[in-house]
């Protein structure tokens, strides 16, 4: 038998190349691309030179359909999204694919199933031990033994096919010799009869040598994975002997450190050694922070134990104010302010604890957000099915979800213990954005919210937009308890294929009455993952400077965005608590989405040189954290309710007596909150349209009046002035902003709201 031209199909597993052509469309018809198959999958690439780099596409022959159309077509299915109709250059080709994919299918298959199978011969133990080297090394061994396993079921198919064939040969022959054939044609005959006999005695003999070594190799098989979990296991267990061992080691030597020396003294070398964290061998007196691994700037130890032990004098104390400042940071949740009015005997509204549940609504977001890429997402109308149902103005009302912090504030003697209370509340923000992925919907301008809740919580909070392009809203809070919050934030974000970057830019303050403490501070950036494809997730990063313009302390707050290789904790925030001379007074540790802590610096020192940048860094002796701040749980059911707080399932709630501009009057939110998402989205091109056709009438009446002055300058294009705010520099920051000129809260007590725009 001759050779043929082309390659044979060869056993699956092993590899089949070759060039057929693909059905593209109905422009271009069918195009020749490179196909290659391999270990049960069939790939694709428009030329060889590909292979290295791009593959067009992949189908798992071991769950895939194999049709044949006409002499030269095949089709290929996976019985989903995935169909290739290919045409081969002749028929024989055709055939030689065809035979190619079955044997690679049956053989996928066959090994999917013993995959399936094999949990039993590889234990949880073998399979897992050994870190990541050992993995990959198992997998290596795995690998192995399915390959010498699919070795010894092709010979015994091989084995099975020349029994069947052989017989099947005897059977001929002996129907040939029935034919009692006389002269040239009968020696012939009985000769090809005795070589055919000759080839049975020696394929029986084969086919026994087969099936023993088959017998062999299954039994031996079976020893060597048994020796080889035997082998794992002793890893595995010789590891964690080593582990402990070190650990015991680090404690021994810890202590003997610590019996030498009267005091922490501790080098860059060892305060390396100690930043990788060896939580179970902390003690309940010691308490050690994680050194961040992009480069920290600082470390913190345990303070030497004397500090520990507090007696009822003051001895023990480094000074008298330090020991008043630690027993007002943990005291108990603040009383009821006396002279606040909550304290009248009415009875307080009931608030809702529900919404109606979020509609399962389907929507390709790929078809809206391609257009999006690049671009400012406030300048581009979108449906509500990617909203949440609350505003913008509603959102920032929520900063003030532990508005006891502030509480907390007013109350301290210390200026840095207030700082402690003002950072907790700064990162607390942002805990109600873990689950939130929905968007606000954007405020019409001169749309206001007001949350009064002076008779719960003793404060009264107003924000109003204030602008449109860019848009901005200005937020005042004042309460009963000494202090005011304010702050005017202008939303910037952009869409980058994979993620979403949300920027908010402007200055929150917050001033203390009792003190005079002025504090500021900016957001940092938040960012939406898995935009396209996967669940999306948010996260926080950036650094932020908290500042005391009053007395100058400072707090520089490191939010670590997340990293798939860091070993820290996720959402992992940190700062210190400075004085206006650089001292350290307290270290603050937690993550914004579940907790903050903080421990109080008893001494700092200078480490050695830091890597190649050769900065040192600051080792901290902190007494025993304490817990400053920490998330309220979600209410039951909030995955169906937009993962909303108690307090956001009230912000939208109807109440009487609100300006006609406020939130709660919207209508498309209203529609929306109602599940009525259809006539929402109408309701929302509706209001737009209108916000429009207002703003340009504004901006006619401004060209008019600059005419008519004859000015070049004359008045600006759009001429919208806030009603509550009004535009002045900020003494503080020098930045122009809107600030409360007041007004608003007795204008609801007359109803008088002659003054408010028609939005809605």
């Amino acid at each position: 038998m001759s050779e043929p031209k082309s390659p044979t199909p060869t056993p699956a597993g092993d590899t089949y190349k070759g060039w057929v052509f693909k059905w593209t469309n109905y422009i271009k018809g069918y195009q020749r691309r490179w196909f290659v198959l391999s270990n049960g999958l069939l790939s694709y690439y428009r030329t060889q030179a590909e292979m290295g780099h791009t593959c067009r596409g992949t189908i798992n022959l071991a769950t895939a359909v194999i049709s044949v159309d006409d002499a030269c077509n095949f089709v290929i299915s996976n019985g989903g999204a995935q169909t290739y109709h290919l045409k081969a250059s002749s028929e024989v080709e055709r055939q030689r694919w065809i035979t190619a994919l079955e044997l690679a299918k049956a053989k996928a298959a066959r090994m999917q199933a013993e995959s399936d199978d094999s949990g039993d011969d590889f234990p949880s133990s073998l399979s897992g031990g050994g870190g990541q080297g050992g993995g990959a090394q198992n997998s290596e061994v795995q690998s192995t033994l399915r390959t010498l396993g699919s070795k010894v079921e092709d010979l015994s198919t091989c084995n099975d096919l020349i029994s069947k064939h052989g017989s099947a040969l005897q059977r001929s022959l002996s129907e040939l010799d029935g034919l009692r054939l006389t002269g040239e044609a009968g020696d012939k005959i009985r000769q090809v009869t005795e070589r055919a006999t000759l080839f049975r005695i020696t394929s029986n003999a084969m086919i026994n040598a087969c099936r023993d070594f088959l017998s062999l190799a299954q039994t031996h098989s079976k020893r060597w994975q048994k020796a080889l979990q035997t082998e794992r296991e002793q890893k595995v267990r010789l590891e964690e002997a080593l582990e402990q061992l070190a650990k015991q080691h680090n404690h021994l030597e810890r202590a003997f450190r610590g019996a030498g020396q009267s005091h922490a003294i501790v080098d860059n070398k060892g305060a390396a050694g100690l930043g990788k964290g060896e939580a179970s061998d902390e003690d309940d007196d010691n308490e050690f922070f994680d050194a961040m691994e992009d480069a920290p700037e600082f470390i913190t130890v345990p303070a030497d134990p004397q500090f520990h032990k507090r007696s009822s004098s003051n001895a023990s104390c480094l000074n008298s104010d330090m020991c008043a400042d630690d027993q007002s940071l943990n005291e108990e949740p603040l009383a009821m302010n006396p002279d606040s009015p909550s304290q009248e005997l009415v009875p307080l509204k009931k608030r809702r604890t529900r919404i109606p549940d979020k509609p399962n609504y389907s929507l390709n977001l790929w078809s809206i957000m391609k257009n999006c890429i690049g671009k400012d997402l406030s300048k581009i109308p979108m449906p509500v099915n990617f909203n949440e149902p609350i505003s913008m103005l509603q959102r920032l009302s929520e900063d003030l979800e532990y508005h006891e912090l502030l509480d907390k504030a007013a109350k301290c003697h210390s200026s840095l213990e207030q700082m402690c209370y003002v950072v907790a509340f700064c990162v607390s923000a942002y805990s109600t954005t873990v689950y939130r992925t929905g968007k606000p919907f954007n405020p019409l301008l001169g749309e206001t919210f007001e949350l009064d809740r002076r008779r719960e919580s003793g404060y009264r909070s107003l924000c109003e937009q204030v602008s449109h392009h860019p848009p901005a809203a200005a937020h005042h809070v004042i309460s009963d308890r000494g202090w005011t919050l304010r702050q005017e934030i202008t939303v910037a974000s952009k869409f980058r294929g994979k993620y979403l970057s949300i920027m908010p830019l402007g200055t929150i303050h917050a001033i203390f009455e009792k003190s005079n403490n002025h504090y500021t501070w900016k957001k940092v950036t938040t960012t939406v993952h898995n935009i396209i494809v996967g669940k999306l997730w948010i996260d926080q990063s950036g650094e932020i400077d908290i500042v005391n313009h009053t007395t100058g302390d400072r707090c520089h707050l490191k939010f670590a965005p997340y990293s798939y290789f860091s070993r820290d904790v996720a959402r992992k925030v940190t700062g210190v608590v400075m004085d206006k001379n650089g001292k350290a007074h307290y270290v603050l540790s937690g993550t914004w989405d579940e907790k903050m802590e903080f421990s109080r610096v008893m001494q700092s020192s200078r480490g050695g040189e830091n890597g190649t940048e050769g900065k040192q860094k600051t080792v901290y002796q902190t007494l025993k954290a304490r817990e400053l701040w920490k998330r309220n749980p979600l209410p039951d059911g909030a995955e169906s309710m937009y993962y909303f707080t108690a307090l956001a399932l009230t912000l939208n709630e109807p109440e009487e007596g609100v300006a006609p501009t406020d939130s709660r009057r919207r209508p498309d939110q209203r529609l929306m909150e109602d599940g009525r998402w259809d006539e929402a989205n109408g309701e929302k091109q509706r209001l737009e349209e209108k916000q429009r056709s207002v703003r340009r009438e504004r901006e006619r009446e401004a060209a008019s009046q600059r005419a008519s002055s004859q000015s070049e300058e004359g008045a600006p294009h759009d001429t919208h002035k806030a009603l509550w705010f009004e535009s002045c520099e900020d003494q503080i920051t020098g930045e122009q902003v809107h600030i409360y000129k007041g007004g608003y809260w007795e204008a609801k007590e007359l109803g008088n709201w002659e003054g408010c725009p028609d939005i809605y």
